[in-house]
């Protein structure tokens, strides 16, 4: 099972960078009013209960198609948009395929996303994720499954958090 488990993983990392490597010959570009690059569809809004702007969800694997273990979707962050706080039982992964954005751990300096950004989030870490003001954030999540939950919502960040790393 685990490298079953590898392999989907491995398989879901080289798509997204064949197509980030695709993209690069294609002049990116940082405003919503352009054309996306974006590999998968836009997905549905993502819930206000757990967002804070405009954010829209692709779901790509399910965790029932792969024994529970874990769910992979792309999240699409227009700018100013941004999680909630948030924690995930089993930990997570980020790969950023489009735009600029920013990732913070609770109690430390954030970190900026850009394309081709990973970010290795542990188990039960306290963070958020989203767009700069200026320009949209696309990310793959793989997310770890525990328990039948992926992820623990909590507060909103309010404005000065997210004033205070986006300048």
């Amino acid at each position: 099972m685990k490298r079953k488990t590898k392999l989907l993983a491995l398989l879901i990392i080289s798509t997204v960078v064949i197509s980030c490597s695709n993209n690069q010959k294609e002049e990116e570009d940082m405003n919503t009013n352009e054309k996306s690059l974006s590999v998968f569809p836009l997905g549905d809004p993502g819930s206000s209960d757990w967002f804070t702007g405009e954010v829209h969800v692709q779901g790509l694997v399910n965790p029932d198609q792969i024994e529970g273990l874990y769910s992979v979707g792309q999240v699409t962050f227009e700018p100013g948009s941004k999680t909630n706080w948030h924690t995930h039982p089993a930990g997570q992964v980020l790969l950023v395929t489009e735009g600029r954005g920013w990732y913070q751990e609770r109690g430390k300096p954030a970190q900026e996303l850009i394309k081709g950004s990973v970010v290795a989030i542990p188990k039960d870490i306290e963070h958020w994720h989203g767009a700069s003001k200026e320009t949209k954030l696309v990310h793959i999540a793989i997310s770890n499954v525990k328990d039948n939950s992926a992820v623990t919502w909590l507060a909103p960040v309010n404005d000065e958090e997210y004033d205070s790393v986006d300048k």
